[in-house]
């Protein structure tokens, strides 16, 4: 039942687009809570369990992580941090973006097995990631069918993954080196929420205090 929680958020997600529809000053801040949140317990929880064990190849996979996500990015446009640049001319499914959300989503369904602050973390996340896609998919002018599709297979896809983790045998032999590899996709994902989602990289003082609050309560929860 715990592992559905990321289901429901995404699906929170398309009922809040509405509301921050007409405010998007308040999704910037929900963005930037979430992004420092996931990035506090990616460091408070998920790293020192990793280097647990000391192995240089810790670090590769890390960093093969962080090289996923820029691949990822390449073909979601940014869609994990904040950015959706849909074809506003075309009403085809789009097939790239879900693939690499749905490879983003399957990854980070794994360490959240085992560790419910990451759980959280992917929870928060993934709200204002549901409530952006909502908002382009409506900008772009699909259906509310299309949307809809799109957002529930998207919201399958994390438990997916921990799915994958808990039954899938041959993979538990390889779960500390896809846990790295989800470091590395938190890492990038997180830092670049929070370097991008500000207009012109400038912080305000209600960015800077969401930025706190989001690493007070992660440390603290």
């Amino acid at each position: 039942m715990v592992l559905l929680l990321p289901f429901v958020s995404i699906l929170l997600g398309y009922f809040l687009a509405r509301y921050f529809a007409q405010n998007e000053s308040g999704l910037a801040y929900l963005l930037s809570f979430s992004g420092a949140f996931l990035l506090s317990v990616t460091l408070f929880e998920m790293l020192p369990e990793a280097f647990e064990t000391p192995s240089r190849k810790i670090g590769m996979f890390i960093m093969s992580g962080i090289l996923l996500q820029i691949i990822l990015d390449f073909f979601s446009k940014g869609a994990e941090h904040g950015h959706v640049h849909l074809n506003k001319h075309s009403q085809n499914f789009p097939w790239l973006l879900f693939l690499s959300l749905s490879i983003h989503s399957i990854i980070e369904g794994f360490p959240v097995t085992t560790n419910h602050d990451i759980l959280l973390g992917v929870i928060i996340h993934k709200i204002p990631i549901a409530i952006i896609l909502t908002l382009y998919f409506r900008k772009a002018k699909f259906s509310t069918l299309t949307t809809l599709t799109f957002l529930l297979l998207f919201a399958i896809m994390t438990p997916l993954g921990s799915f994958m983790a808990e039954y899938v045998l041959f993979l538990r032999n390889y779960l500390s080196a896809i846990n790295a590899v989800s470091i590395g996709v938190f890492l990038h994902v997180a830092t670049t929420i929070l370097f991008e989602s500000s207009k012109d990289h400038k912080f305000n003082f209600t960015k800077l205090l969401t930025i706190f609050l989001g690493v007070l309560i992660a440390y603290f929860i």
